[in-house]
């Protein structure tokens, strides 16, 4: 991430935290944060402030779109240029096939996909009009979900929110090609966080994969950070599967 100015969605907890935090190991020149919680992303932006960089963090319920584009625009204010744009906030919640609500629907839909949207749709603007470099005007990077391909009966409506994910990912990727704008995903598997401890997962998680574990936060960050950071400058409209295995057992 070298001189990069990065910006996070979801970035004030679990993945979203770790990324904003290796972003800068990474050599990230400035950083930004936009989260739910205030609060939360302030403290996520600690390591880059440790490190006298330029930072910023906003506000918004990313299910409102002038809510996203006053909170992106709260950003490049702050930071004057926006390189790349990670989407990875979500929700998953669990819930029987037959048993799902249209407030489940809705609340999934809602952050899933239409916040990934909206976030996209000012990245997009931003970018359209900052020069380019290396051939590159910026990169979006939207986190989705192994099992966007995989049946998925316990968690269909969280499957089918990635799934539409990745559609939209390849439909901006082909939009913005000609304005160098570089827009792809990451697909992980399940992951050991800290929630997956705490609500017994690490069993599951082990147990559908073929190395018999979940994936580190860390292993899936790596792959995020390589997908949006200066070394990619050609692979667009591409979903990276970080599965362990899991896609083809």
């Amino acid at each position: 991430m070298k001189d990069l100015s990065v910006l996070i969605v979801g970035g004030g907890a679990g993945l979203g935290a770790l990324l904003a935090q290796m972003a800068v190991e990474a050599g990230a020149a400035k950083v930004g944060i936009i989260d739910i919680n205030q609060q939360a992303a302030e403290s996520a932006l600690g390591p880059a402030k440790a490190k006298g960089l330029p930072t910023a963090a906003a506000t918004c319920d990313i299910q409102v779109g002038p809510q996203c584009h006053a909170a992106f625009d709260a950003i490049v204010a702050k930071l004057g240029r926006v390189d790349t744009l990670i989407n990875c906030a979500a929700i998953y919640p669990r819930r029987p096939l037959l048993e799902i609500t249209d407030a489940d629907w809705d609340a999934s839909n809602g952050i899933n996909i239409k916040g990934t949207y909206h976030m996209m749709v000012a990245a997009v603007r931003h970018m359209q009009a900052q020069e380019p470099k290396d051939h590159v005007r910026g990169r979006i990077v939207n986190l989705t979900s192994v099992d966007a391909f995989k049946a998925h009966p316990q968690n269909a409506h969280y499957a089918a929110t990635k799934a539409a994910v990745v559609s939209l990912t390849r439909s901006f990727a082909h939009y913005v090609a000609k304005d160098g704008i570089l827009v792809n995903s990451v697909a992980p598997a399940g992951m050991a966080t800290e929630k997956a401890k705490a609500l017994g997962f690490l069993e599951e998680l082990a147990k559908a994969s073929p190395l018999g574990r979940g994936a580190e936060p860390t292993e899936i960050a790596e792959w995020v950070l390589m997908t949006g950071g200066p070394k990619n400058t050609y692979m667009t409209g591409e979903n990276v599967i970080v599965s362990g295995g899991y896609i083809y057992a």
